[in-house]
């Protein structure tokens, strides 16, 4: 049974523990590197700020009760969207729902922040994401950008509401 979770600033252990996963499993998948969160950027203080996001939803989900992925939903950097980000399913979760249940979990959300769609950027190179969220109603914008490390791309994705 999968299980979705709404995360506050106290359960940033967990929160920690899922993206320290994700970076060390898909390091290709984010702009961030787990090198980023460990050694001295591993602070309580700021696992805490990253769920204290003004205006954020920050998601895990539980198969059977074991936590299995992650997700988050923000404002949008212009009115009009928000944006799906930190999404990430374990090995041990994928094939099962998770990821599609973190991602109505996360549109059902910016659904009640009263915008038209929600929006996530992707690497280019990251097929299964992509399958994911064209499965899920999810359509190319044709934005593409450099992501940070200034050699691969992202491309936008967005999915009316």
């Amino acid at each position: 049974m999968i299980e979705i979770q709404v995360l506050t600033p106290d359960d940033w252990p967990l929160w920690r523990e899922l993206r320290l996963a994700a970076l060390a499993e898909a390091p290709s998948a984010f702009g961030s590197t787990l090198a980023d969160w460990t050694g001295p950027g591993d602070r309580e203080d700021r696992w805490r700020a990253r769920l204290e996001l003004p205006g954020s939803h920050n998601l895990i989900a539980r198969l059977d009760g074991q936590p299995v992925g992650m997700a988050g939903g923000v404002p949008g950097e212009q009115p009009g969207h928000t944006e799906l980000i930190s999404m990430w399913v374990s090995p041990a979760g994928r094939g099962k729902g998770v990821a599609d249940a973190l991602i109505t979990e996360v549109a059902a959300w910016s659904r009640t922040q009263g915008v038209p769609e929600l929006r996530l950027m992707v690497a280019v190179d990251n097929a299964p994401a992509l399958a994911l969220y064209r499965r899920c109603g999810f359509a190319q914008t044709g934005h593409e950008q450099a992501m940070p490390d200034g050699v691969r791309r992202e491309l936008e994705m967005s999915l009316p509401l």
